[in-house]
């Protein structure tokens, strides 16, 4: 209850991109391909939001995954399509180019 309280309110605890990434993360990257192209994480996948349900099966559902995008209004979004789809280990890295600094 007190945790799901501190959500509500942005005080969630703070997530460890460095060590999820080390336990097999996949970013997905969910901004278009046009945006994709002119930068990205290396390594990631880009799936854009528009198409995130038709390519669920290119993710692992026991996998951890963490979802970028431009500012991270997109990537909130693609957090709760891959939760309602049964994916439970899911993060929100909000804008790519933050995500890669706190990964490095």
């Amino acid at each position: 209850m007190i945790q799901a309280i501190k959500s509500l309110l942005g005080m969630s605890p703070k997530v460890d991109y460095k060590m999820l990434m080390q336990k097999g993360a996949i970013i997905v990257d969910v901004r278009t391909k046009s945006e994709y192209q002119n930068g990205h994480i290396k390594g990631s996948l880009n799936i854009p939001l528009d198409s995130l349900n038709s390519n669920l099966s290119k993710l692992k559902k026991d996998s951890p995954v963490i979802t970028c995008c431009a500012s991270g209004m997109r990537s909130a979004s693609a957090k709760s399509i891959l939760k309602s789809n049964g994916f439970t280990d899911v993060y929100n890295g909000d804008g790519w180019s933050s995500l890669q600094s706190k990964i490095k």
